[in-house]
């Protein structure tokens, strides 16, 4: 039972750091002027939504009632991912940023992702975690691609 409860809580964490993940890249876009930057954070924003959505559909929890009403709430100001933002927003704002905090956060949400997938025994969660932790990585070396494409050079 503890750890049923423990998963509980690590799946509505999950949902709610894809969420943050998917709040920055919608913001993000809006900023971007080069065309490739800005299509690539928009289907990055999808790809993170459809990620909160899977761990929505394991939660069991019953403090969340609609998906598509936790989805269009306010971005959570307090995570890592806008915290990011808001420091880039208050230097020089700039796409070589952005793709650069992109790539932070997706290769640290991979290793949050796959340590957390280690610690769950039951076999269906912790195949959700693995499956997003897949995804993030692969979501890292798009950012990565697009980030040496305008740029020439590794970060």
């Amino acid at each position: 039972m503890c750890e049923q409860m423990d998963v509980q809580k690590a799946l509505k964490k999950a949902m709610q750091t894809e969420k943050d993940a998917m709040d920055f890249y919608r913001f993000a876009a809006g900023q971007m002027p080069d065309d490739k930057a800005r299509h690539t954070f928009e289907l990055l924003a999808k790809d993170e939504m459809q990620h909160a959505r899977m761990f929505f559909n394991a939660y069991k929890g019953s403090d969340i009632p609609s998906f598509d009403g936790f989805i269009e709430a306010p971005p959570d100001t307090e995570s890592s991912w806008w915290k990011g933002l808001q420091h880039l927003m208050l230097s020089e704002f700039d796409e070589r940023k952005a793709l650069e905090l992109a790539i932070e956060q997706e290769e640290q949400l991979e290793k949050n992702l796959r340590a957390t997938a280690r610690q769950i025994s039951d076999p269906d969660i912790r195949a959700i975690y693995e499956a997003n932790a897949s995804s993030t990585h692969g979501h890292a070396l798009l950012v990565t691609e697009d980030y040496k494409a305008m740029f020439g050079m590794s970060r």
